[in-house]
């Protein structure tokens, strides 16, 4: 499943490559903290992540037309940021005493980018997750925050609304409902079960 920011960054390359600079520069902006991200996983610090950030920022307007819109836009930009910063390592040369044996091999060490990949999407489900719960009426987002986010009890949970345990139970279950609607994008229909 594609991320909002996915959609949104690969909508945006589509109209930049059709000429929208208003788009491109949405883009751009958009695109900064995707690029820091996977710069950081790869090391770099400080000013060096921005030196490495404006190198993969040119490297996109240089080579967007090669972007295709029917694949993924954030795998696309995460090798060219990835590509920067091996060229940026390059650069700075070999630096004596930072050379490490690794036992099984450099296939062997997870992927920072993967890490920091993982951040960005948790970060974008919160938001969806925080939007959808706003979208509910009170005593249901009442309910799911209470019961579920802050994992109080039926009974405290009664006490402190003034709703009985099982008025408390429906709000819960039709506000469960509602979210997998909202975030999947399924129809709210009854559960057959």
């Amino acid at each position: 499943m594609l991320t909002e920011l996915e959609l949104k960054l690969a909508r945006s390359m589509v109209a930049a490559q059709a000429g929208d600079a208003a788009e491109y520069r949405i883009l751009l902006a958009g695109c900064v903290p995707v690029i820091a991200a996977a710069v950081r996983a790869q090391g770099f610090r400080g000013d060096a992540v921005d030196d490495v950030v404006q190198d993969t920022l040119l490297a996109v307007h240089r080579a967007r037309h090669t972007y295709d819109p029917a694949r993924p836009f954030l795998p696309w930009l995460r090798a060219i940021a990835r590509r920067r910063s091996v060229d940026a390592l390059r650069r700075r040369g070999r630096q004596p005493g930072r050379a490490a044996a690794v036992p099984g091999g450099y296939d062997s060490i997870p992927d920072p980018a993967e890490a920091a990949d993982s951040r960005l999407e948790a970060q974008d489900r919160r938001r969806q997750l925080a939007s959808a719960l706003r979208g509910l009426p009170q005593a249901q987002r009442q309910a799911v925050e209470q019961l579920a986010m802050a994992e109080r009890s039926l009974e405290d949970t009664a006490q402190a609304t003034g709703r009985s345990k099982g008025a408390l139970k429906v709000n819960l279950h039709r506000a469960i409902k509602a979210l997998r609607a909202r975030l999947t994008g399924e129809p709210a229909g009854d559960d057959p079960r």
